[in-house]
Formats: structure tokens, C-alpha cells, sequence
């Protein structure tokens, strides 16, 4: 029978063995917390990473512009990119790209690459656009890109979103409802039917 189950007062060596089990409880516990965490987190790549991917593997691609000194945009990292139903839709069903709209990235995208020639690396706070920002006609911070498996530009939504507000737009332009809305009412009709799961 184990010692550790009898009613004998416990030994020093038991203690010990005691305590080891616990040790290896709480790494395993510690090990296993780290690894669902692991697989809850959106799979961001660059976007040369992602084209280059879709060359390979045609899938969409959502992006995330974003800049350091912006305050909603880490609201959306926290709270909507952390949301399990959508780490999983997203990872399914889009190239995730991170950008960084003030950044000093090289993106080659439409045989030109873009770069921020005018970024100033001293600078606190607000720095200048990236060429790519100004071509996908970025005026906020965060907005979310979507772009078709042939790396063509679907649209841009500016401003942050929950992930509820945001499942949406990932479901219709995963599926491509979003060819068939070409009208307000069209559009009022498909918010009035969608069913949210996030």
C-alpha cells in the first residue's frame, strides 16, 4: 500500500516524496497552462511572408495596421485577438499579417516595394507613414485589411473592433458573401440574418 495513503505520521522521507510529487504537479500544470496559451494565439507573419505563402497555398489575408504609440490598437491585441473562437477562425482561414503602419518594414507587394524612408527612429509617439499604409489609403489606427487569395485589396476597415464586432467581416469575406453585397439594404439584410458563435 502507498505510505503516503496510510495513517502513519509522516517521515522525512516522506515529506520529501511528498513534495517532489508536488513539484512535478505544478510543472505539469505550468507546462500545460503554457501550451493551450501557445496554441491560442493568432499565427501573425510579415506580409512578404504571407504572399509568399499564398503563392504556395492560396488563402486570403487579413492584416492588422497598427502603430506603437496607438492605444486601441492594443485594446485589439488584449481583448479581440485574444478571443479563442476567433484565434482559430483566423489561423484556419486567413494568412495573418502584422504591420506595423509607422514601421521601417520592406514590403514587396505588386512587383513595387514600399518602404518609410521618412520614419524617424528618435521620434516618440507619431512617426511617418509607411508607402504601404498611404497605398492601402490608411487614415486610422488600428484598421484591419482584407486582402483575396490573389493578394488583391478587398477592403480596409478603420478602427478598433470586439471580436464579435469583427467575426462578421472575417466570416463574409472568408466565404465570399461579400461579392454578393453590393447594396446598403443588401448589407442591412446580411447583419440582420448572421448568427454570431464568437
Amino acid at each position: 500500500m502507498n505510505r503516503l495513503l496510510t495513517d502513519e505520521p509522516l517521515t522525512r522521507g516522506t515529506r520529501r516524496e511528498l513534495v517532489g510529487y508536488k513539484i512535478t504537479l505544478g510543472l505539469l500544470i505550468v507546462f500545460s497552462l503554457s501550451t493551450v496559451q501557445s496554441q491560442a494565439q493568432i499565427k501573425w507573419m510579415t506580409m512578404n511572408e504571407a504572399l509568399a505563402a499564398q503563392a504556395q497555398k492560396p488563402k486570403k489575408i487579413f492584416m492588422d495596421v497598427y502603430t506603437d504609440w496607438c492605444g486601441p490598437c492594443k485594446m485589439l491585441d488584449k481583448n479581440t485577438f485574444s478571443n479563442k473562437r476567433l484565434v482559430r477562425y483566423v489561423n484556419k482561414h486567413y494568412y495573418a499579417v502584422k504591420f506595423n503602419g509607422e514601421g521601417t518594414e520592406s514590403i514587396t507587394y505588386k512587383d513595387f516595394t514600399y518602404t518609410n524612408p521618412n520614419h524617424q527612429p528618435e521620434r516618440k509617439g507619431r512617426n511617418a507613414q509607411h508607402f504601404f499604409a498611404d497605398a492601402l489609403r490608411i487614415n486610422a489606427y488600428p484598421s484591419l485589411v482584407f486582402f483575396d487569395e490573389n493578394g488583391e485589396l478587398i477592403q480596409a476597415l478603420p478602427g478598433y473592433k470586439s471580436a464579435q464586432e469583427l467575426e462578421i467581416f472575417l466570416k463574409m469575406v472568408a466565404s465570399d458573401d461579400y461579392k454578393n453585397i453590393t447594396t446598403e439594404p443588401a448589407w442591412a439584410e446580411y447583419q440582420a440574418a448572421f448568427k454570431s458563435t464568437f
